[in-house]
């Protein structure tokens, strides 16, 4: 095993076992009203296929991305720099943080730090990750299957939220919209 392989692996373990972590430790509980609609659920169903398919048509089907090396280094890059900064985002937000959608009686818009670029910061660093994935994979169809899926449930999971939230806070919410971007800071 390569030294790049080694690094992979251990960012590729650092970033599921996160995910597990997440996924467990971080419901909502008590009086939160989850409004969900199992936007957790399908991402799962999402996820894990997009990951192992991507992985096996990158040792079946030669479609390089680069003939450098270095696309493998910057796609372990990005898998780090998602895990950590999600990480990151997860504490600024505490115990409003929850994998599934919902609202807890003193909830409040978060406009500041991660949140005055982003809507949603936290995806768009799970993206970065997944993004990392497929570049380090170095294959054009494995870089689709790895990010186009799971930006589309992604997609669905933000609609979904951003309903709740515009129900929630309403004029509030909706200047916050205006005045920000979904997920890349100053493009969409």
């Amino acid at each position: 095993m390569t030294t790049s392989e080694i690094i992979f692996s251990a960012a590729v373990f650092l970033w599921f076992a996160s995910e597990i972590y997440y996924k467990q430790k971080l419901k909502s509980v008590g009086n939160a009203a989850k409004k969900d609609h199992s936007t957790l659920n399908i991402l799962w169903i999402v996820i894990l296929p997009s990951v192992f398919i991507s992985v096996y048509i990158s040792d079946k089907i030669v479609l390089p991305i680069s003939t450098n090396q270095m696309i493998q280094l910057a796609g372990i890059f990005l898998i780090f720099l998602g895990v950590v900064i999600r990480f990151m985002i997860i504490q600024s937000l505490g115990k409003y943080f929850t994998v599934d959608v919902s609202i807890r009686q003193d909830h409040q818009v978060k406009k500041d730090g991660f949140y005055r670029y982003v809507r949603h910061p936290s995806y768009t660093m799970a993206l970065t990750s997944f993004l990392g994935l497929g570049l380090y994979l170095n294959n054009w169809l494995s870089l689709a299957i790895a990010f186009v899926p799971v930006f589309c449930a992604f997609l669905y999971r933000i609609k979904i939220e951003e309903r709740v939230l515009t129900n929630q806070f309403g004029e509030e919410y909706l200047q916050y919209k205006k005045s920000s971007k979904m997920l890349i800071p100053y493009l969409f």
